[in-house]
Parts: C-alpha cells; sequence; structure tokens
C-alpha cells in the first residue's frame, strides 16, 4: 500500500531529501531510499511500506529481549521489510536487506490482534521498525486503545524529530548498541554512533522502559578496553538501564570465529561491576540470564532459555531485602 511519507524536503532539479532518518538519502525521480520503503514519485516522497509485514508470529517477550518488561508474558511481533543500517554480520538480512514477501494489515487489524491469544501488545522487531515509521503512527494509538503496549526493538538509528513524535506512543524499547567506535558504525553498519546514543538517551528521559542489546563480535568489539568503554556510558545515562551481551555467529556477510565464551564472561564481569542488571545471550553462562537484586545479591527471577520463574519479587521490591527494582509489571500509559 502506497501512502505520502511525513519527513523530507523538496531539493532542487525534483530531487527529494528524506529526513526521517540519518542517512539522509537524497533521491531523483522513480528512486528508492536505502530502506527500501520509500521513493521519490512526481517530486513527492511516497512510502511503499505501510500496512506490509514480513511476519506475525506470537513471541515471549523475553525473546526480545526484554527482561524488565512484563516478564513471562507473550507479545505479537511484526515488522516491515527494510532496514537504513547495512550490518555486514545481520542475521536477518533476507527482510532487512533484500526484498522479501509481505501482507498488508492495516493499523485497524493490527490493533485488534495485538491482544488476542494471550498478546499483551505488538513488538515492532525482526528488521528497523522505525522504517514503518508512517504506519506506526497510524497504528500504536490504536493499539493502546485497546489495552495493548507498544515495544520497539530497534537499532536507534532515527532523526530527533520523528523520534520525538513516536516516544509518548511507546512502552518499551530494546536498543541495539553495536559499538562505541563510530569508524564501526561506519566500516561495518554504513552508519554513525551519535545518533543511536541520543535515542538511548532521550528513550531513558521519556516515559519509555529502556534496555540495550550489544553483540561482540571477535576480534571487533569485544576487547576489555571497548567494553569497558560501552558499560562506562551506560552507566553515565543510568547503571539501571538492563544490558543485554549477546554472542556473535557468522552470518550474512561475516564470517568471522563465533565470540569466544571467554570474551563474554569478560564482558559481563566487567559490567555488573557498574550495572544493575547484566545479562549474556545467544549461549549459556551459567547464572548469566538471571535478575539479581543489584542490593542484596538475592535471585529474583530466574531463566532457562525462555522459561522464566519469578521467585522473591513483592511487586518491583525485592523480596528479601525490599530494594526498588527497574521492572514493569503493569504500564503506566
Amino acid at each position: 500500500m502506497e501512502t505520502k511519507a511525513k519527513y523530507y524536503e523538496i531539493k532542487q532539479d525534483n530531487k527529494i531529501k528524506c529526513l526521517l532518518c540519518p542517512v539522509g538519502c537524497l533521491l531523483g525521480e522513480g528512486k528508492e531510499g536505502v530502506c527500501m520503503g520509500r521513493y521519490n514519485k512526481d517530486g513527492e516522497m511516497v512510502v511503499t511500506n505501510y500496512g506490509e509485514a514480513v511476519s506475525l508470529s506470537i513471541d515471549p517477550i523475553e525473546k526480545k529481549p526484554l527482561y524488565h518488561f512484563h516478564p513471562r508474558s507473550l507479545i505479537l511481533s511484526t515488522g516491515p521489510n527494510g532496514c537504513n543500517l547495512r550490518c555486514k554480520n545481520c542475521q536477518n538480512w533476507n527482510i532487512s536487506q533484500e526484498k522479501s514477501p509481505t501482507g498488508y494489515v492495516s493499523p485497524e487489524r493490527m490493533a485488534e490482534l495485538s491482544t488476542q491469544n494471550d498478546s499483551i501488545g505488538i513488538a515492532y522487531t525482526y528488521t528497523e521498525p522505525f522504517m514503518w515509521f508512517e504506519y506506526l503512527c497510524d497504528t500504536m494509538p490504536l493499539v493502546h486503545q485497546a489495552g495493548g503496549k507498544n515495544v520497539m526493538v530497534t537499532n536507534g538509528y532515527i532523526n530527533r524529530e520523528p523520534l520525538e513524535e513516536l516516544l509518548p506512543l511507546i512502552d518499551a524499547m530494546n536498543v541495539d548498541l553495536k559499538s562505541m567506535d563510530d569508524d564501526f558504525y561506519r566500516r561495518i553498519c554504513k552508519g554513525h554512533l551519535k545518533e543511536v546514543q541520543e535515542t538511548i538517551t532521550r528513550a531513558f528521559e521519556s516515559d519509555v522502559h529502556l534496555e540495550v542489546t550489544s553483540l561482540l563480535i571477535s576480534d571487533l568489539n569485544d576487547s576489555r578496553e571497548h567494553v569497558t568503554r560501552l558499560v562506562d556510558w551506560i552507566a553515565s545515562v543510568s547503571p539501571e538501564i538492563p544490558l543485554h551481551i549477546s554472542r556473535y555467529f557468522p552470518s550474512y556477510k561475516m564470517d568471522r570465529p563465533i565470540t569466544p565464551i571467554e570474551s563474554l564472561d569478560m564482558a559481563y564481569r566487567i559490567a555488573i561491576r557498574k550495572l544493575d542488571y547484566v545479562y549474556v545471550g545467544n549461549t549459556h553462562i551459567e547464572g548469566t540470564t538471571d535478575t539479581l537484586c543489584p542490593k542484596c545479591g538475592e535471585t529474583l527471577i530466574s531463566r532457562n532459555g525462555y522459561q522464566t520463574e519469578v521467585k522473591r519479587l513483592k511487586g518491583a521490591e525485592c523480596g528479601n531485602c525490599g530494594a526498588k527494582i527497574n521492572l514493569v509489571l503493569h504500564s503506566s500509559k
């Protein structure tokens, strides 16, 4: 389905510049943006991915990963075809980097589905959901009206103005912080670090539950120095932000060795000294998927894969010492 885009400006020679994300595609007549979801049609930017979903699936909320937002819940997950980054190690490259089959789901229908089959709402995920901007603007309010939650799993690479428009509609967000080196973003992802940091900071400052994921790639961003910089920066925003450290496996255009367990263990030990909640994913290291009380160390939530058991919680407080835990058990929106 086609609709008019919201963020662009008209340039000379019938060219238009997209203002949705920092890529800033400058498009001549008939040319398509890097996200594969918008193009120049007669001097106006037209969205071609509106409501076009690559998948609809019920997932555990922990799979996003979100460990501190409605634990043990299910959520309907969906996303568009396309992305505004070009990560060489993309795990979903067949739906983010190439044209893929899609099916149209209207905002009204998506809202109807959002609370069926025990789902708590919609997780916009799999590719880059911010590239679904116009669809999100129409769908998210309807999901809220239906009693559901809006969850974004994103690379965070979006311009400030459209981000501010969506933040009041977002209940939870997991942002992929790929590296603390802008050179890494440029070489590996064809993007930049600064805008991702701004998204994380603004999400934390807003009424959005925030978690961060960082994929450690062998000999690229898994050194002690790099992990320390990443942890220090997240802690400077807030030590209460849950960090998910993820293990890399070769994919798409990258064939580096699988990240050593030793690197992941080292990263966990560095992070847990400065952050209240740290987890390791894509592999098994005993104890690194459990939620511990940052004050007394009591195990509050234990996880085995996507099997989650709530243990010593009293609401959002530690059942042992009473410490307040950064945990969303019900929406404030």
